[in-house]
């Protein structure tokens, strides 16, 4: 390859918003990237993370051949070996597991470094060859079971709005998200609909950088958003501003729902929420008397025991007030459910049915593993429980492999490390769940080293492993076209040829598209109110501080700016953008504790802890505390990050995490 191309791509980052991008190579060599201008919903812009995508790609800590473990688990110590005699090693072992303990002794544990269909936790990746060995399922609940299922038991489907039509609204609440943090590229539509007069409010426990740009901010109390939605709703009745036609056509359950929203005045919800009644009063008002009104509520609003039900809650607010019915209204919390590609996991293949193992029970579900194989994945980095975890991959009898790009903390107790592509390296198919467009990558330069795709090294396990199942070996292109034979009518002329000439396309959805404005895709083709009792949870925080937990401060572990989980946690600019790990504090919690600003200090409970430098600011209510996630434990002071206080918890729904839902302390560090 010689003189200066133009490839097409995507961006593989678990963010809503998976741009399109542009690579310029030179003889052979990948120089330069940006976002792709053409595209409607990246118009030019990347993030401040993956503008130093290439960059990292060539980083000097980059994992560029396979290695065996030479010292004890834990110690990151290795030896370089060939693809040969890695995939020998490992065939012999997972023959020796599945003979002895059999197949569902193998966790294959997939996480979202990458959302690709093909290399990916969307799609196929090594899903056909576990289900030929019997191995234990895995359900990856990390990220947006919770609301999801919330969504699905409301309206049929976890799809709502499109994000686009966000520039067609006249009151937005962007709701527990940090839209310029995570997922950027909606303010442009919230800008083009505030040039036309919307009114923007944020409703977040944390004063973020998207709450500074908002009209107004409620600071809610972490794991009340139910609640508040049934405030908000209460004035909407007592407006008389119910939609009563759509509530007539297009619901059901309204009686019971409407007598759980009498029950939630104004002055209930400010005492549950910690909003002065007034704030909440004025909001209500305004929601009552706008069409139409658009709700961004993304997966941090989920991350606590009454996630579900919160999102089940925020769905019925449209349906109320018939916002369903109008371009520019509605909810958007992901897009994914108006995806429609053609997801065969080869069930088939399976020897017997088996057990599924829970992402986020890792610490507890590991006993009886005999192989961990990880990839897209560093959970001792992104896992509640952080320190049993720990313990458990320091296992002797657990044999353990990595597919990676970068020495983690998960890399450092694993057998056996496999190198991996990173994503101008390979193909894949990718579907942004923050919009409505499909997205072609395309491979634009060579792998370093001996970096493999993740397809690639389960096509080549399997032919060292003498597996004979045909789909075994099938092509990355074989899978995508594979991918793209739904069927579906959102999916007619979008084929394989034309996404790699284009790099993009529009699944076949109008524009504006109101999905519900004519009824759901449930059973009775209605929206499903929750029954009494269902619409509000109290989060573990609030029922544990009400039992007297020695612990007063509710953590919340918002994104950070620099890093993408823990992508980026080790690369150097970013890491000197970010500084030293902080802890917000507010400056009563912080004079009750004789905390000083700037200075070192313990968060602590009863599962572990991590240090951080508190940083005194009203930006978070009394008794709410914020750490960013993202950052590598081992590059961390103390070695540990806020998951170390994260319990193993499940949700209302689809065993949902609690990240946000944690109570702990904080005391100043010896010395400091």
């Amino acid at each position: 390859m010689s003189g200066e191309l133009r490839v097409l791509g995507a961006c593989p980052l678990d963010c809503p918003d998976t741009c399109s991008w542009v690579v310029t190579v030179e003889d052979g060599a990948a120089v330069k990237l940006r976002g792709n201008p053409d595209q409607p919903y990246t118009r030019g812009a990347l993030c401040v993370k993956v503008n130093r995508y290439l960059e990292h790609t060539r980083a000097p800590d980059r994992i560029l051949y396979p290695m065996r473990r030479v010292g004890p688990k834990g110690s990151g110590r290795f030896e370089r070996i060939s693809w040969d005699e890695a995939l020998d090693e490992i065939a012999t072992r997972l023959r020796a597991i599945v003979e002895e303990h059999g197949g569902e002794a193998i966790w294959p544990y997939l996480g979202t470094g990458t959302l690709g269909y093909l290399q990916g936790c969307e799609g196929v990746a090594g899903r056909r060859f576990w289900n030929v060995l019997g191995a234990s399922k895995h359900w990856l609940n990390i990220c947006s079971a919770a609301g999801s299922l919330g969504l699905y038991r409301a309206n049929g489907t976890a799809g709502g709005m499109d994000p686009e039509n966000f520039a067609l609204s006249k009151l937005i609440l962007l709701w527990g998200t940090n839209t310029l943090t995570s997922g950027h590229h909606l303010w442009k539509f919230i800008q083009d609909a505030r040039a036309a007069g919307a009114h923007v409010v944020a409703i977040d426990p944390i004063r973020t950088r998207t709450a500074d740009q908002a009209d107004e901010h409620l600071a809610i109390r972490p794991g009340t958003d139910a609640a508040l939605a049934l405030g908000l709703l209460n004035v909407v009745l007592a407006e008389n501003a119910q939609d009563e036609a759509y509530l007539a056509e297009h619901t059901e359950g309204w009686a019971g729902f409407r007598e759980e929203i009498l029950a939630h005045p104004v002055e209930k919800a400010s005492e549950i929420t910690g909003i002065p009644a007034a704030d909440i009063h004025r909001l209500g008002t305004r929601l009552a008397r706008t069409r139409p009104t658009a709700i961004r509520a993304t997966m941090g609003i989920q991350r606590h025991a009454g996630g579900g039900a919160a999102m089940r809650t925020i769905a019925a607010i449209p349906a109320v007030t018939g916002d369903w019915r109008h371009p520019g209204g509605g909810v958007a919390y992901s897009t994914s459910g108006h995806v429609h590609l053609n997801i065969d996991r080869r069930d088939d293949l399976l020897p017997k049915p088996v057990r599924t193992l829970v992402m986020t029970k890792l610490a507890s579900q590991l006993d009886d593993v005999k192989c961990l194989w990880v990839y897209a994945a560093n959970p001792l980095g992104s896992t509640p429980d952080a320190g049993a975890i720990r313990r458990q991959l320091a296992r002797e009898d657990l044999f353990t492999v990595v597919m990676e790009q970068f020495p983690t903390d998960t890399v450092d107790y694993a057998d056996i490390v496999l190198p991996a592509t990173m994503q101008t390296e390979h193909h894949d198919l990718h579907a942004g769940y923050g919009h409505l467009y499909l997205l072609w990558n395309e491979a634009a330069a060579e792998p370093p080293g001996e970096c493999l795709s993740t397809t690639e090294t389960f096509r080549r396990l399997a032919r060292h492993m003498g597996l004979t199942e045909p789909s075994l070996y099938d092509s990355d292109l074989e899978l995508a076209e594979q991918l793209l034979s739904s069927g579906h009518p959102s999916l007619e002329g979008v084929t394989l040829d034309r996404l790699r000439k284009e790099g993009w396309v529009r699944m076949n959805y109008p524009k504006p598209f109101t999905p519900f404005a004519d009824g759901f895709p449930t059973r009775s083709g209605r929206m499903r109110f929750p029954r009494p009792g269902e619409a509000y949870v109290p989060s573990h925080a609030t029922l544990a501080a009400a039992e007297g937990s020695p612990y007063r401060l509710t953590l919340v572990t918002p994104a950070a700016h620099t890093f993408l989980n823990t992508t980026f946690g080790n690369n150097a600019e970013l890491r000197r953008r970010a500084k030293d790990p902080v802890v917000l504090v507010n400056p009563a919690d912080a004079a009750a504790r004789g905390l000083v600003d700037g200075r070192r200090v313990r968060v602590h409970n009863d599962g572990g802890e991590f240090l951080a430098d508190v940083e005194i600011s009203d930006r978070v209510a009394p008794g709410v505390v914020a750490s960013p996630k993202g950052r590598w434990p081992k590059l961390s002071p103390g070695g540990s990050n806020p998951n170390a206080v994260v319990a193993e918890r499940d949700g209302d729904m689809g065993k949902g995490p609690g990240f946000h839902d944690n109570l702990v302390e904080i005391s100043p560090c010896a010395g400091s």
